[in-house]
């Protein structure tokens, strides 16, 4: 008897598990449709299929939020660090301004020409040396971004979430950014509607 309500127990779960990845087929099937038609043909029913599986226990929902809030932290950060160099060298150019105004107003009339030659030069060299610290800074920003998009490609392919590997082509990166705004949406709808139905 005991193996028989075991049994039912099962074949009951498996309906739930069923009925639950119909359901969200079903809702990414529409989702898909949304998008532009050269991304619809790419997302087969084999891989939406294979992205309701790995949704079905919602842990993938929560690696998601997971990675997003990292990405936004990480966004911030950068932002901010982007920032205080800006504040940096807004500083050393009004410093300078300052420095060139007091040597210019202690200067002797015939030496003006002079001192503001080499003011220019100094001038160029600081805004050089600007460009060259705001470049390196925005390669430093690219980089540590190609990263966290790696982490988080190898993360949900860790997952099992279909679709993603870490890859660099553009092509590949935009179907996997359609895929993560599915997983979004889905989650978003399964916020207001409760967990159980999509």
């Amino acid at each position: 008897m005991e193996r028989y309500a075991s049994s039912l127990e099962e074949s009951v779960d498996g309906a739930r598990q069923q009925e639950k990845h119909y359901q969200l087929l079903s809702a990414l099937q529409s989702l898909v449709k949304e998008l532009p038609s050269s991304f619809q043909q790419r997302l087969s029913y084999t891989t939406l299929s294979d992205l309701a599986l790995a949704l079905l226990d919602g842990t993938v929902f929560e690696i998601v939020q997971g990675l997003l809030e990292i990405q936004h932290l990480t966004e911030k950060s950068l932002y901010n660090q982007r920032l205080r160099l800006q504040n940096e060298h807004r500083v050393l150019r009004q410093a300078l301004r300052q420095k060139h105004l007091e040597a210019q107003q202690a200067c002797r009339p015939h030496n003006l020409p002079v001192l503001q030659a080499a003011q220019h030069r100094e001038l160029e060299e600081v805004e050089h040396r600007i460009r060259e610290e705001q470049h390196a800074m925005d390669r430093k920003i690219v980089l540590e971004l190609d990263r966290k998009v790696a982490d988080q490609q190898s993360t949900l392919e860790k997952a099992g979430v279909a679709g993603f590997y870490v890859t660099t082509n553009p092509q590949e990166l935009t179907l996997q950014m359609n895929l993560l705004e599915l997983i979004r949406k889905l989650q978003q709808r399964g916020c207001q509607t409760g967990k159980t139905a999509l």
